[in-house]
């Protein structure tokens, strides 16, 4: 078989024309920045008889030309991405990668009619669709979510296994041919679509495999970590008195040593084998569960036989599972010298890896202290709002002003927070990846494949760059969905 090229048969007729409308694209945005400072930014202006006439001089017909030779090139972008769909094969490598992900693209339209449709009754998710940022943002983020949805839960859009080595295939160029491969039977399982690595493994595949790493991890850590800060930051800020002072100086106490050290050092192998993670699991995981139950109190205080129904439900699938996350192999803690029994085995419902457990409880305890001041802060200012004292004045509870009263006149700065905090996690998983710590040395996650492409990158650029390019494009998507957020929620 011939190995296949980027654009293919269409790139024939197509990439000279890209190649025009680029560089028409690129000259005129070097024109928009030298007329801004050369001609005066007037966008309209107002006439003596009150009429309005927009601005038609030079910088208007620059900013034209950036628009439309902008959309020229999302055109022929599209024009590849669905060549490659409608007609396999006819535009290359760029096609049959868009081939492999259109699962992603049918979700991502779904996703983005519904909720365009529906945008004014969607609170502040629907207000993101006012803002391009916001939706550039959301695009890219939801991009990798679906991959790794499609990826980790279905099995969709891998062609090889992302540990498998396949003879002859080391180092080879994108779009190279599996050796022997027949294309009647496989289909695009016959090419390494982003070419093979040092150790002869897909690495597309391992790509798309280590988004499901990323997408496991993060969110859910994070997740963790705003449950802990929230839980401790409320009472801090809100009693204050000695329990704000022991607390402050706690997390004081933390942050006072450099953070970064202070994750490397809780993943380190030393520290894994004598089971410190797995206390810190035990011990950060009943946080949730304790947030969980001053939620529905403070809801539902008034109606106990609401309340005592629903806390025994939701609070013993909580403990459930609680003991699930924190068993691993039938046991809480498992050490060369001693082991903790755990949950049976046929009672656990899920087994975490080792590696992502350590990883995740690191990240959930160091993002929880940061989380802990922002709350802390944010109950102090809020809580002499003429709201609260109503609260207060109606004999409501603490915990009810806490959670019902200060906690959602703050959501605005902790909704940023958390997306911006996912990104600061998923560099974090890429450089512990990147440094070998955590997970295991073969895992696909985007820092160890960077990692083992960057050894030849002098003679080999293919390996490293596409887990780059993600990492790079999914902490991008987090910023600009977090700036629409931070945009639409001050107008609100």
């Amino acid at each position: 078989m011939e190995p296949l090229t980027w654009t293919g048969s269409l790139g024939t007729a197509v990439d000279p024309v890209f190649t025009i409308i680029a560089f028409l694209f690129l000259a005129m945005v070097v024109l928009q920045i030298v007329g801004s400072f050369a001609f005066a930014a007037v966008d309209h202006k107002i006439n003596a008889d009150g009429t309005i006439t927009y601005d038609t001089g030079p910088n208007a017909l620059i900013g034209k030309g950036v628009k439309y030779s902008l959309f020229a090139l999302l055109a022929l972008i599209i024009l590849y991405l669905l060549s490659g769909i409608i007609v396999p094969g006819s535009s290359g490598i760029i096609g049959a990668l868009s081939a492999q992900l259109a699962p992603v693209w049918v979700a991502l339209v779904f996703t983005f009619l519904v909720s365009i449709v529906y945008k004014r009754k969607l609170g502040l998710y629907g207000k993101l669709f006012d803002s391009t940022v916001g939706m550039i943002g959301f695009a890219l983020v939801m991009f990798w979510v679906y991959t790794a949805v499609f990826t980790g839960v279905f099995d969709m859009i891998a062609t090889h296994d992302p540990l498998g080595q396949l003879s002859g295939m080391k180092n080879k160029a994108p779009g190279t041919p599996v050796r022997g491969a027949d294309p009647a039977e496989c289909g695009l399982s016959c090419y390494y679509l982003l070419g093979g690595d040092n150790l002869a493994r897909d690495v597309f595949s391992r790509v798309v495999e280590g988004s499901w790493i990323v997408i496991a991890i993060a969110p859910l850590a994070t997740l963790f970590a705003f449950m802990i800060g929230i839980t401790l930051g409320l009472p801090a800020g809100y009693f204050g008195g000695r329990l704000d002072t022991v607390l402050s100086f706690l997390a004081n106490l933390v942050l006072a040593f450099p953070v970064i050290l202070l994750f490397y050092l809780l993943v380190t192998p030393e520290i894994v084998q004598i089971g410190i993670p797995n206390y810190m699991a035990m011990v950060l995981g009943l946080f949730p569960i304790m947030f969980i139950v001053v939620v529905l109190n403070s809801r539902f205080h008034t109606r106990p036989k609401v309340r005592t129904p629903l806390m025994l439900a939701v609070v013993g699938a909580s403990v459930w599972m609680y003991l699930s996350f924190v068993s691993s192999g039938g046991y809480f803690v498992s050490t060369p010298t001693y082991s903790i029994p755990g949950l049976p085995t046929f009672l656990d419902l899920f087994d975490i890896d080792p590696g992502i457990l350590v990883v995740a409880v690191s990240v959930a305890f160091v993002n929880s202290i940061t989380v802990f001041r922002i709350v802390r802060g944010l109950a102090l200012d809020i809580q002499t709002r003429d709201y609260v004292a109503a609260a207060q004045t109606r004999g409501e509870g603490p915990w009810y002003i806490m959670l019902w009263e200060i906690l959602p006149n703050a959501r605005g700065p902790l909704i940023v927070d958390f997306c911006l905090r996912i990104g600061y996690t998923t560099i974090l998983l890429g450089t512990l990846g990147f440094f070998g710590l955590g997970l295991a040395p073969e895992s696909p996650d985007w820092g160890t494949t960077i990692n083992d492409g960057r050894k030849l990158m002098q003679l080999y650029v293919h390996p490293a760059l596409p887990p780059a390019m993600a990492l790079l494009s999914l902490v991008l998507g987090l910023n600009l969905l977090a700036d629409g957020l931070r945009e639409e929620s001050l107008r609100d």
